[in-house]
């Protein structure tokens, strides 16, 4: 069934949905044994399944440590930095930076350049045009899981015409396997929605104390742009962008040629490129599927090299405007590399 929509009524139901989402995803709560996870629904007219509840990351065990206060003010920055010949530099210490914020000198007041736990979400495109490519995108999406150290946890998101989490938080990699298993190829792309509903998640995995700090980071496979999410890019760009996720994502291009393909993917790269740029991420559009057991093993290794850099701004004013954070380190032919910005706290 085809539905036709007049402009009036198709913004109506985008912010019904965003409603929705916003809503309900906070609730979100996912069991691992059950057999049949729900979908969110893939149509403004509510036939879909409702979506399930977000996962609950297992709890941490309490141990004496020093004090940590998560504040609106502690501006955090997960900092990769490489060199002339693009390897990663990871014998800096705190003096070696400089952080500016609006072109003023911060002082960096947080540093850590331990290999800290990752709190991660894994997104796979599971689209109708992936159908020949999903069996090796499988194993290589399941080579990367199998990276994870016991410390860290992740979630697998697969999405189509509608979003599945298909395995809650979870240190466990035989279950990210089985989940990635899970995946089938069918329908269009809700890459967007995916994305907002896994931002909405790793934001609920909150630091108490410095033991439970996580990096937070979004892999996202997609081959094309997107065609069935009913939330704008620019709203879920808003979301990653006052987020402390970065997301890396991998634009795998389409063996279909033509015009329409080609524009499509173009703009699909665009949009991959700026979610990429502005949360500190990494793009990568591979050729063959082939490559990308290579390319989830650079994001494994990144996200092992990473700075945690930290400061409180000298900017006193909650006015939640945005304000644009350069890092610099002082050593010839270093490359830092990090999220653009982040919004003021408000009153």
């Amino acid at each position: 069934m085809t539905f036709v929509l007049d402009r009036a009524t198709a913004r109506f139901r985008i912010a019904a949905v965003v409603a929705t989402l916003a809503a309900s995803v906070p609730l979100l709560s996912v069991k691992a044994q059950s057999p049949s996870p729900s979908r969110p629904p893939d149509a403004p007219d509510g036939q879909g399944q409702g979506r399930g509840t977000a996962p609950q990351p297992p709890a941490t065990p309490q141990r004496p440590s020093p004090s940590f206060k998560a504040g609106v003010d502690l501006v955090s920055l997960n900092v990769t930095v490489t060199d002339s010949a693009a390897r990663y530099v990871t014998d800096l210490e705190q003096e070696n930076f400089q952080v500016f914020e609006d072109g003023v000198l911060q002082e960096v007041t947080f540093f850590n350049k331990t290999n800290l736990p990752i709190a991660l979400g894994l997104l796979l495109d599971t689209s109708a045009s992936m159908e020949a490519r999903l069996p090796i995108a499988q194993e290589a999406a399941i080579g990367f899981a199998k990276k994870l150290r016991p410390q860290d946890l992740a979630e697998v998101i697969d999405f189509d015409s509608r979003v599945l989490i298909l395995q809650a938080f979870t240190n466990k990699s035989s279950e990210l396997e089985q989940a990635i298993r899970k995946t089938a190829a069918g329908g269009s792309t809700s890459m967007y929605n995916a994305i907002y509903i896994a931002l909405k998640d790793l934001k609920k995995v909150v630091a108490t104390n410095v033991d439970e700090i996580r990096r937070q980071a979004i892999v996202v496979l997609s081959d094309g742009e997107d065609t069935s999410s009913l939330l704008p890019f620019e709203e879920v760009l808003d979301l990653a962008k006052r987020s402390e996720t970065a997301i890396y994502a991998i634009g795998l291009r389409s063996s279909e040629v033509g015009a329409s393909s080609n524009k499509g993917f173009k703009e699909a790269e665009f949009v991959l490129r700026q979610l990429s740029q502005e949360t500190g991420g990494r793009t990568f559009f591979p050729t063959s599927v082939s490559e990308l057991p290579a390319i989830y093993g650079q994001i494994s290794d990144e996200l092992s090299s990473q700075y945690t850099v930290g400061y409180t701004s000298r900017n006193g004013k909650r006015d939640g405007a945005w304000r644009r954070v350069v890092v610099r380190v002082n050593r010839p032919n270093a490359v830092p590399r990090t999220k653009q910005g982040y919004f003021a706290p408000t009153r």
